[in-house]
């Protein structure tokens, strides 16, 4: 899954993006108002973390802007401004949680899940299946005839999200943009790479039945899940 951080200070955005890279999360990173609003409004984030005393573009402005375009996105607040007053604002102005600075990382980190939880609530069942492959999105972790498979952050990430969108046809561009930050300049061959990585860990599991099917031109899929 792929998290928009929008803030300003240098040193508090690199912890925090490593953080979340541990909790195998995406992020990409705005110092500025401004920016944090075009990635927000051009990107498919699964949640906002977004400070409140941005450059450019406040983060109370960028929550009015985006719920006025009907952006559904979870909203999480983090920011040093802990009055009452405040956290009644934020909150009014469309944000889903308010968090106040210092936080510790267990924390947030829960709080965003708890945010998808309730997204996830919305769209499916928390636990994602294709016949006996399973993936939790709490634990974090897939699971094949119930035995755990070890698999990176991005293997991980990539089968969620065929998961999520079964329907779906994605492009290599399509999954670049899911998988990997604006920081990096992955090539089609990394995507191929990756595909083929994931389709060898499930062989290797018991998987026999071919989970993802290439449409040619066009992309990628979920094959229909066996009987």
């Amino acid at each position: 899954m792929k998290i928009l951080l929008v803030e300003d200070d240098l040193s508090i955005g690199e912890f925090l993006s490593t953080t979340l890279i541990a909790y195998r999360y995406t992020v990409d990173l705005a110092t500025d108002g401004q920016l944090g609003l075009e990635l927000a409004i051009q990107g498919e984030y699964a949640v906002i973390v977004l400070d409140v005393m941005l450059p450019k573009l406040d983060g109370l402005s960028i929550c009015r802007k985006l719920r006025e375009q009907r952006c559904q996105t979870p909203i999480l607040m983090l920011t040093a401004k802990d009055s009452d007053e405040d956290v009644v604002v934020g909150l009014d102005m469309g944000a889903d949680d308010y968090v106040t600075k210092p936080c510790e990382p267990s924390q947030l980190i829960a709080r965003i899940r708890a945010l998808l939880r309730r997204q996830a609530t919305a769209m499916s069942s928390s636990v994602l299946q294709w016949g006996k492959l399973c993936l939790d999105p709490n634990l974090i972790q897939v699971t094949y005839q119930q035995q755990l498979i070890t698999l990176s952050p991005k293997e991980y990430s990539l089968l969620e999200l065929f998961l999520r969108y079964p329907q779906r046809i994605f492009s290599r561009s399509a999954i670049i943009d899911h998988l990997w930050s604006i920081d990096e300049s992955p090539t089609d061959a990394a995507v191929t790479n990756l595909i083929k990585d994931l389709r060898r860990k499930l062989k290797a599991a018991g998987m026999m039945e071919e989970l993802i099917e290439t449409v040619y031109r066009l992309g990628y899929r979920l094959k229909v899940a066996p009987k």
